[in-house]
């Protein structure tokens, strides 16, 4: 596999922990309705891995995004202003800028290893 797609899974990974422990924190401190979605942590850096679990990592990304833009957009609740809150947006938005450069370099690998006549 691609040392690029390689060190980006790895990198994606580990942001991937620091989210889980954001949202772990939020969901000890707030009522279950106000717990952010899981996204699931790859095992590891391999094409098996990312082939058989990235469009359902890519869709709890997208409900995290989500779940942010909604807490974003209430006025007056005490989760807008925590620290664990401001931890877990900055691990989502960085998660979502690791996605969209694994998406790039999976679609050009693919291309790659198309016109070569192998895959990922």
């Amino acid at each position: 596999m691609e040392t690029r797609l390689v060190q980006l899974l790895g990198s994606f990974i580990g942001v991937t922990a620091d989210y889980a422990l954001a949202r772990l924190e939020l969901a000890y401190r707030y009522p279950p309705r106000l717990v952010p979605p899981i996204i699931d942590r790859l095992n590891d850096a391999s094409a098996q891995t990312l082939r058989e679990n990235w469009n359902a990592v890519e869709a709890q990304l997208e409900a995290a995004m989500r779940y942010v833009k909604q807490i974003e957009a209430l006025s007056s609740t005490p989760i807008r202003s925590d620290a664990a809150f401001a931890w877990l947006e900055r691990s989502v938005r960085e998660l979502d800028q690791y996605a969209r450069a694994l998406r790039w370099v999976l679609t050009v690998t693919e291309r790659e290893a198309d016109s070569r006549g192998e895959g990922i």
